[in-house]
C-alpha cells in the first residue's frame, strides 16, 4: 500500500475511504463564501486515468466532480480542450507553468482501478496552481456501481479544503412525484441524488402522500399519506423497506419532522375545527401536546440544539411566524413584515429560518433570524413554497409551481435550488412534476 493511503471502513455501501495532508502544505488557496457574491475559481478536472477497463469509468467521475463544483457557483471548471499538459500520473506533480497559463487557479488530478476484491479504486490530488502545492488526497474504493458516490465525495472534499465548508453533494433529496391529469394527479413519494441523478419511487401511487422529511441518520423518512382514508404520519425505513405508523390519534395528523436526535417526531392534529402541534417519542409511542389554543399551529420545526421549535400560526389573525420551547409553552412571534407566513424550516447551523411567503399575490422563499430579524426573500415566483436546506446550511431546495388554464394544461411543478445570496438559482431535474422536496443529511 502506497504511504499516503490508508483505509476507514463506511458500512452504509462499503465505502472506504481515507485523507491525507501533506505536513508542509498549507492552504493558501481558499474561496471566502461569506462575502457576498463570490467571482468563481478556475479550476482544472483532467479525466481521471485509469487502465483499459476503467478510462471510461475515470471520465465520468472527472464530470461529475466538475457538475457538483460547478452547480454551487463558487467554482468554474476549465474546458478540457485548453489544457496544455496531459496528465500521465496522478502520483506525479503537475507542470504548474502549463496550468497557470490557462488561468487555473487549482488542480484536481486522479486515477481510477480496480482492487483485487472487485471494487473500484479511485484517488486524487488536490494542487494549488500558484503556490505549487499539494493541499489534499483522498482514496476510496466501493462497488463499481457506487462511481457517483465516489465523485460526489471528491466534490465534497474539494468543496471542504477551499471554502472551508462542508459540502453537500453527497447527498439524497426526497420529493413527491406527480403525474397524471391536474385534478386526478397520482403522487408518489420518490428520491434521487442530490443532482436528479439514480432517482426512484418510494410508493405506488394507489394512495396521496405528502411532506417527506428525513431522520438525521438520514435511514428513514417521515410523512403524510391516505393509506388509512384520511392524512396520517407514517415512517418508511430507506433500507429495509418497513413502513409503520407513529401510532393512531384522533383527527388528521401532518407536517413531520424529527428532533435532532431522531428520536421523536414534530408534527401537527387537526382535530375539532384547531390545529395543534405535538410530538411523538419513536421509542415509546407517547404522544405531548404542545400548544393549547383555538387557532391553527402548523409547519414546527426543530432548533438544531433541540431546544426550540419554530411553526406557523394564524392566532393572531394572520398566518406568522413563532418560536417556543420545545416543550411547549409560550411562544414568541418573530415575523412582523408583510404578508402572510409559512414553512419555517430552522437551518443545520441554526444561525436562520428559512419560510414561504405571500405577499401582494406573490409568492416568496426567504431567510430571517431566529429572532425575526434580517430578513430576506431570495426568490420569487407564482407559487413557490416548501424550502428544505442543505446540509452546510448554504443551499435551499423548493418546489415552483405554474399556472394552469380553466381545463388543467399548463401546469408544472419543479424543484429549484438557491444559495444564500439568491443569486445561484438552478433547476433539478425530475422525470415529472415534483413538490414537497427533502434534503438529506451527508450520506458518507
Amino acid at each position: 500500500m502506497k504511504p499516503w493511503r490508508s483505509k476507514l471502513s463506511r458500512a452504509f455501501l462499503a465505502l472506504l475511504a481515507s485523507l491525507f495532508w501533506v505536513a508542509t502544505a498549507r492552504a493558501a488557496l481558499h474561496i471566502n463564501i461569506t462575502s457576498g457574491v463570490v467571482t468563481p475559481m478556475p479550476i482544472a478536472i483532467p479525466a481521471f486515468l485509469g487502465g483499459p477497463n476503467a478510462a471510461a469509468m475515470g471520465a465520468n467521475i472527472a464530470r461529475v466532480v466538475a457538475d457538483d463544483l460547478e452547480s454551487s457557483g463558487f467554482f468554474r471548471p476549465l474546458d478540457p480542450r485548453s489544457f496544455i499538459q496531459t496528465i500521465t500520473s496522478p502520483n506525479t506533480p503537475p507542470n504548474f507553468p502549463d496550468w497557470r497559463q490557462i488561468n487555473a487557479q487549482a488542480l484536481v488530478i486522479g486515477g481510477v482501478g480496480t482492487t483485487p476484491d472487485g471494487k473500484l479504486d479511485a484517488q486524487f490530488r488536490l494542487w494549488d496552481v500558484f503556490a505549487q502545492q499539494q493541499l489534499a488526497g483522498f482514496s476510496y474504493a466501493s462497488a463499481p456501481q457506487n462511481w457517483r458516490r465516489i465523485a460526489h465525495m471528491i466534490a465534497d472534499a474539494v468543496y471542504k479544503q477551499l471554502t472551508g465548508e462542508e459540502g453537500y453533494f453527497d447527498t439524497r433529496i426526497a420529493y413527491v412525484s406527480e403525474s397524471g391529469p391536474l385534478r386526478r394527479q397520482i403522487k408518489r413519494l420518490a428520491i434521487m441524488d442530490y443532482d436528479g441523478a439514480n432517482n426512484r419511487f418510494l410508493t405506488n401511487g394507489r394512495s396521496l402522500v405528502m411532506t417527506p422529511a428525513f431522520s438525521p441518520s438520514g435511514q428513514d423518512l417521515a410523512y403524510v399519506s391516505y393509506r388509512s382514508g384520511q392524512p396520517q404520519v407514517y415512517l418508511l425505513n430507506l433500507n429495509s423497506g418497513q413502513v409503520r405508523s407513529i401510532g393512531r390519534m384522533p383527527g388528521i395528523t401532518f407536517a413531520p419532522r424529527f428532533s435532532p436526535d431522531g428520536g421523536r417526531l414534530v408534527f401537527s392534529v387537526a382535530a375539532h375545527g384547531v390545529t395543534n402541534i405535538f410530538t411523538a417519542d419513536l421509542r415509546t409511542g407517547n404522544t405531548t401536546r404542545l400548544t393549547e389554543d383555538d387557532a391553527i399551529d402548523t409547519s414546527p420545526s426543530f432548533s438544531p440544539d433541540g431546544s426550540q421549535i419554530v411553526f406557523n400560526s394564524d392566532r393572531g389573525g394572520v398566518p406568522e411566524l413563532y418560536v417556543m420551547s420545545a416543550s411547549g409553552g409560550a411562544a414568541t412571534r418573530i415575523s412582523f413584515g408583510s404578508g402572510k407566513y409559512g414553512d419555517p424550516v430552522w437551518s443545520p447551523h441554526g444561525n436562520l429560518i428559512a419560510f414561504t411567503k405571500i405577499d401582494h399575490g406573490s409568492f416568496y422563499v426567504g431567510v430571517m433570524n431566529p429572532d425575526g430579524s434580517g430578513e430576506r426573500l431570495l426568490t420569487e415566483g407564482y407559487q413557490v413554497e416548501g424550502p428544505s436546506w442543505a446540509p452546510n446550511g448554504r443551499v435551499l431546495v423548493y418546489f415552483s409551481q405554474t399556472p394552469s388554464d380553466p381545463q388543467g394544461r399548463g401546469f408544472s411543478s419543479r424543484l429549484y435550488s438557491v444559495d444564500l445570496t439568491g443569486y445561484n438559482k438552478r433547476e433539478v431535474l425530475t422525470p415529472g412534476n415534483a413538490t414537497d422536496p427533502a434534503w438529506s443529511p451527508l450520506l458518507h
